[in-house]
């Protein structure tokens, strides 16, 4: 079997998401409602960073050494990540070529991009990510694995090295054997992209080309995220294995429920995972963001962009990884309340 050696296999059947074989949260409750098999995930998008633009990378300087050090980022990275599974989480979404590191940005004069302007990978990047994506396996994590983003697509010199950013990166993680893996083709399709073929008119293409890439009838689950608020396009629904969506900038739950139920509503629909996997609502309870989509049968992802001081945030480099801040603490401690085993045994 592909993978074999690997310790986490994410699965998909039907709307239920599985780690090696067993449906995610099995036998878990939530105020009555079942999130077994949900997929509960953070936005850690600067997990690989590095910004190659001599003009700006001072801006992510640590404040105890005034030097941005992308060792020193994944290394505590990878140190967080156990507290992070103790507390319920069971998935990271990252991309390589991260987001914007200010948060929320007009201009994006940085450069950070796992590939070259032909669409190959840089070995640097890699080894990060492969630091990532073992650890992850160990823990029994899955990761989204975002390739593209608006703000550095444009560092792709034309849609032949776009195809080939795709078939790099999909080759390489079957090459490495990695199973624990959910591709997310661009972060917010809908956002303008410099090529086409990224763009909310034709990104299905790309997600129909992950799929066909494949081991051993292997292939990875895949599909694209879109701005907050935004429903994917039948042909987008069609074209994936998992719906992604974002809910930042709702304030109304209720929308939270209507997106749901506006997916299913899709001719194209099939039962598939709906999964947000980017969310800036921080209030937690029965009124949130999180409690609405646990309400419609969605997962959902926690985004805190952060103010670049090595504290606040999860966006924002130099980022503090660890659950330090009361916002943190306050999802992390009630995601630890909504996935805690009832009976004292492990989580799935």
């Amino acid at each position: 079997m592909f993978g074999s050696g690997r310790h986490t296999r994410v699965g998909i059947e039907g709307e239920t998401v599985t780690i090696n074989d067993a449906p995610t949260y099995k036998g878990r409750t939530h105020e009555g409602r079942s999130i077994e098999g949900r997929l509960f995930n953070s936005r850690m998008i600067q997990a690989l960073f590095d910004d190659s633009n001599p003009e700006t990378v001072d801006n992510w300087a640590y404040p105890d050494t005034d030097t941005w050090d992308p060792e020193r980022n994944v290394g505590e990275f990878l140190a967080a990540m156990p507290e992070w599974y103790a507390h319920g989480l069971r998935a990271v979404t990252i991309n390589l070529q991260c987001g914007s590191p200010e948060g929320y940005s007009s201009d994006q004069p940085w450069v950070v991009s796992a590939y070259r302007p032909d669409g190959s990978l840089k070995p640097d990047w890699l080894d990060r990510l492969r630091r990532v994506l073992d650890r992850a396996d160990r823990l029994g994590m899955v990761v989204i694995l975002g390739l593209f983003y608006f703000g550095q697509d444009d560092v792709l010199e034309d849609e032949t090295a776009v195809t080939n950013a795709v078939d790099s990166a999909i080759e390489w993680l079957l090459d490495e054997g990695y199973t624990n893996v959910v591709i997310e083709v661009a972060n917010e399709c809908d956002i303008h992209y410099d090529h086409d073929v990224i763009d909310v008119g034709r990104v299905a293409e790309l997600i129909e080309r992950v799929r066909t890439i494949e081991r051993d009838g292997f292939s990875y689950p895949v599909g694209t995220s879109f701005s907050g608020g935004t429903v994917p396009p039948d042909d987008v629904v069609a074209a994936s294995d998992v719906v992604l969506l974002h809910g930042n900038g709702v304030d109304d739950p209720a929308r939270i429920r209507e997106m749901v139920a506006e997916v299913r509503d899709r001719p194209s629909y099939e039962p598939l995972p709906i999964v947000f996997n980017e969310d800036d609502h921080f209030g937690f309870g029965s009124v949130s963001n999180l409690d609405a989509a646990i309400e419609s049968g969605a997962s959902w992802g926690y985004f805190d962009p952060g103010h670049n001081d090595y504290w606040h945030g999860y966006q924002s480099p130099p980022v503090r990884w660890d659950p330090n801040t009361a916002r943190k603490k306050a999802f992390f401690g009630y995601l630890a309340g909504v996935t805690g085993p009832e009976d004292g045994s492990p989580s799935s």
